[in-house]
């Protein structure tokens, strides 16, 4: 049996980052929440980065409760959907959001909603 809480590594160019992903099940589905969250060393003491996605149910976006395997996140109605726990994924996600921690470099936790940064993620698979 895998362990889904694990922190993984994942090495760029530029950082060492990394990740895990979170699943938040609630008796209400809107309530659910899927979060990628990738960190650099020293993000506890201060000198690192913090970057999460968050993806949250919508009309055209549907996340893992226990219907599906955990950690995926599905497009409707193209039925299009990554796996958050494939690295290949992350690196995907991470590459999207590479304007966003440009333009606030000074930003040391950085929130992001998930569903932005999807089709780009999915379209390099």
């Amino acid at each position: 049996m895998r362990n889904d809480r694990r922190v993984r590594r994942l090495v760029t160019d530029d950082a060492t980052w990394y990740w895990t992903v979170r699943q938040r099940v609630r008796p209400d589905y809107a309530d659910c929440r899927v979060t990628l969250s990738l960190f650099t060393d020293g993000h506890t003491t201060g000198t690192g980065r913090r970057l999460s996605f968050v993806f949250a149910p919508t009309p055209t976006g549907v996340v893992s409760n226990c219907y599906f395997e955990s950690g995926t996140v599905v497009r409707l109605p193209d039925r299009h959907w990554l796996n958050l726990y494939e690295p290949g994924t992350v690196r995907r996600l991470l590459d999207a959001a590479a304007p966003a921690l440009e333009l606030q470099p000074a930003e040391r936790t950085l929130e992001l909603d998930g569903w932005r940064y999807f089709d780009e993620a999915s379209l390099h698979r």
